[in-house]
């Protein structure tokens, strides 16, 4: 196993992970410019999408530390392929690897938005924020050629439904006409990630996402056309990326973002030796001094998994991130809270075979 994963090293271009472990239950097209001028390297280990035909598409949570409590993930896997996802351990209830096949082997729920509408449309569902983007990007390249972000988009639409949404994709601007008309009614807001605003490191650290700077325009774009954005500064990487936060949130803001967010880096299950494999290849100089620092935060492990310590870290050094934060989006009048979106308008449309009115 250890030769297989020497040999293949020098052929993953492209792709973020060294390894691809086995996972703890192993058993209409357009060009979209990412911002990166340079050809893309040689696909030597090509992504696989396979469909999977979805029975529930809402996942609720009870989680106290997030604003949301129900999502809807149209794929499984991301092409994009951040190092740091903490989404990569839920590959492993696949039988899929957190690793190279995180990024590689993707799945698609084809029916995903008839599914939604389904259960939208059931008398018990009472409204509240869907998240989109919460566990994989729904605008990740693969969504060029299916689509099914766009078309959960248009059944909440349809319904009036509030909808927050996650993403680094440009493809979300491909969206605007339906963000735009939901914007005009309260019922969404963006969320664009910039984890750094060295184009180097981000190549190195989020392969597949596009570059800093693209990011960046796709907060005008979303400002611009009148939908709330806000940039997330997600994740705040010790010694490696935390410089950058005042940076981050000054170009989030003249690209017109009117809020912010930041989580620090969060390491679950098998994203801990990925990240740590990843830093000894990438910034071997920084990697002891990152490990400490987040160790430092997390009693001495390197993630501590508790409701409200998760996403923050607790000690001095997580303090003075928070403070540094606060002053800047204080400076740049960014909002640091979430401003509600609108429930009243929910409504569940005519649906084919229903009686028409009388009057």
């Amino acid at each position: 196993m250890e030769q297989m994963i020497h040999n293949a090293r020098p052929r993953r271009k492209g792709r973020a992970s060294l390894t691809n472990a086995a996972g703890r239950y192993d058993l209409a097209r357009e060009a979209i410019d990412d911002g990166w001028m340079q050809d893309p390297p040689a696909e030597v280990i090509p992504t696989q999408i396979r469909l999977e035909q979805a029975r529930s598409v809402i996942s609720y949570n009870r989680s106290p530390d997030l604003p949301f409590d129900r999502s809807v993930n149209a794929y499984r896997g991301c092409e994009h392929g951040c190092i740091y996802c903490f989404a990569r351990p839920s590959h492993a209830y696949l039988g899929l690897s957190p690793g190279l096949d995180f990024e590689t082997q993707l799945i698609a729920r084809p029916n995903v938005a008839a599914v939604l509408r389904q259960e939208l449309s059931k008398a018990r569902y009472r409204v509240a924020t869907l998240a989109m983007g919460t566990n994989t990007d729904p605008y990740q390249p693969c969504e060029r050629d299916h689509g099914l972000t766009r078309a959960c988009l248009e059944v909440l639409q349809q319904f009036n439904h509030p909808v927050a949404i996650v993403t680094k994709g440009v493809l979300v601007e491909r969206d605007l006409d339906i963000l735009a008309d939901m914007a005009t009614r309260g019922l969404v807001r963006v969320g664009i990630s910039v984890t750094t605003l060295d184009p180097d490191l981000s190549r190195r650290m989020e392969p597949r996402a596009p570059t800093p700077a693209r990011r960046l325009a796709v907060i005008h774009r979303l400002a611009s056309a009148g939908v709330p954005v806000r940039i997330m500064t997600s994740p705040v990487v010790p010694g490696l990326t935390d410089h950058e936060l005042e940076a981050l949130l000054a170009a989030g803001a003249e690209a017109g973002a009117d809020a912010a967010s930041w989580i620090m880096l969060r390491l679950p299950r098998e994203v801990s030796t990925l990240w740590q494999e990843w830093l000894a290849e990438h910034a071997p100089g920084r990697a002891e001094k990152v490990m400490a620092r987040l160790r430092e935060m997390h009693g001495g492990r390197d993630y501590d998994p508790r409701w409200g310590q998760r996403m923050r870290g607790e000690g001095e050094y997580a303090a003075m991130i928070g403070r540094r934060f606060n002053a800047a989006c204080k400076r740049l009048h960014l909002n640091t809270g979430s401003t509600p979106l609108r429930c009243d308008l929910f409504g569940r449309p005519a649906q084919p075979g229903d009686q028409m009115a009388l009057f």
